[in-house]
């Protein structure tokens, strides 16, 4: 499956809150997750989150197939060898092709070039699928959080470099 990952740029910023509003509606749905009980959550994503997080440091990377804009990932700099997976989506339609798997490797190359020694995620930690993925592409579980007011808890994943 050919494809491209390209930088993000400021005139993307409507087509990312589009590509993770969308890439996350599934799982609020099957999570039972409302702006109202998890207003934080992907799924309600907005322009000023990506222009706030733009702004804060973080890069987004957006992926295309056959130039159609089908998944999106961010990185973000915890500290000088700590970097965050976020936001990683892929549009339903396109899920299962290895997408991804190349924007979880893209990040990692990225982290690697600004000589980070760690990159670590967040999910929902009920979705079995998802962690089951995550280890499959390296991820060891680290531990779960429960916060206020999220409905779910936290599973924390890192994969060392």
């Amino acid at each position: 499956m050919s494809f491209i990952i390209r930088d993000s740029t400021g005139n993307d910023i409507s087509l990312l809150t589009n590509l993770i509003r969308q890439s996350f509606k599934d799982v609020a749905e099957r999570f039972n997750l409302t702006a109202h009980n998890a207003p934080n959550h992907p799924s309600n994503c907005t322009e000023e989150w990506i222009i706030k997080a733009i702004q804060n440091g973080n890069k987004y990377y957006i992926l295309e197939h056959q130039n159609i804009p089908c998944g999106c990932v961010a990185l973000e700099q915890a500290n000088s060898e700590v970097f965050y997976l976020e936001r990683l989506g892929i549009l339903p339609n396109y899920r299962n092709k290895g997408f991804g798997k190349a924007l979880v490797n893209h990040i990692i190359q990225k982290a690697r070039n600004r000589n980070a020694k760690r990159v670590e995620i967040g999910i929902i930690a009920e979705n079995i699928e998802l962690k089951n993925w995550y280890r499959k592409q390296g991820f060891i579980e680290r531990s779960t959080m429960k916060y206020k007011p999220l409905p779910f808890e936290i599973l924390f994943l890192f994969k060392d470099l």
